[in-house]
């Protein structure tokens, strides 16, 4: 498939953290990290996941999120990252997870930020894929996330015309569905013998399996002030837990047995 991947980076002499944006997102979301005096040393890469940002691809319809695990793993490839530490948004997190899940030997660490864990995350987009309305699957996605009452809702709306192909909806919507119904997520998460922090806003707070998160051993970071974007509505406070995670030394927080 033509692909054209546009990416922002930085080397460094330690294993690069790899910044997964969300869906209708993009990179950009992360290229504050230049301007962290936390992570001066720290080398990165951001990149747009097929169907959104500056990133091409010839085939939107194609696009689901086995492919972008699969475009993820060749970017890393081709930038010669062998073992990293990996952020992920949402539909970056997810994509994440399920890469972690395939080569376990290359992730160091993996912040979660609000991905998809189980069913319950992904309750308004299973009832905007069955709904039979006029209008086609974007419009109708944008008009949601523009009335609906969450912290950033409203940027975040603005910003889905500039930075999501509307032919890549569909198939990325059903396929992250799917997954949350059958793909067993919360368990491969829990599963990973890596250090992790799942990071959140406050109105996410009553998730139901954030409890079993804590009791596996996986650090919580709730950040006041937001919902499922914290990185627009409180950067100051997810940039901060973020640093905070990444300080000291991470191989002593390796979580401890399964206990579910």
């Amino acid at each position: 498939m033509n692909l054209k991947v546009a990416a922002v980076h930085r080397g460094g002499a330690t294993e690069p953290i790899v910044f997964l944006h969300g869906f209708g997102t993009s990179k950009e979301d992360y290229t504050d990290i230049t301007q962290r005096h936390e992570f001066t040393e720290r080398a990165f890469l951001a990149f747009d996941l097929p169907g959104c940002g500056a990133t091409e691809c010839a085939d939107l319809r194609a696009i689901d999120v086995p492919f972008l695990v699969d475009t993820t793993r060749a970017v890393l490839d081709r930038a010669g990252i062998g073992r990293y530490h990996v952020v992920g948004h949402s539909l970056g997190g997810l994509t994440a997870l399920l890469l972690a899940h395939r080569e376990p030997g290359r992730v160091l660490s993996f912040v979660n930020i609000k991905g998809t864990l189980a069913p319950e995350d992904c309750a308004p987009t299973r009832q905007l894929l069955s709904q039979q309305e006029p209008g086609d699957l974007f419009h109708r996605f944008v008009e949601g996330i523009r009335h609906s009452q969450g912290y950033s809702s409203g940027l975040y709306s603005a910003n889905l015309p500039y930075k999501l192909r509307p032919g890549a909806v569909p198939g990325i919507l059903r396929s992250v569905v799917e997954l949350a119904d059958h793909g067993e997520l919360l368990t491969k998460f829990l599963a990973l013998p890596i250090p992790k922090m799942y990071l959140y806003g406050e109105e996410c707070a009553s998730l139901s399996y954030l409890p079993l998160l804590d009791a596996n051993g996986v650090e919580l970071a709730e950040i006041p002030h937001s919902g499922h974007l914290p990185m627009y509505s409180n950067p100051v406070a997810t940039w901060k837990r973020i640093a905070g995670f990444y300080a000291g030394d991470l191989s002593q927080r390796i979580p401890a047995a399964r206990r579910w």
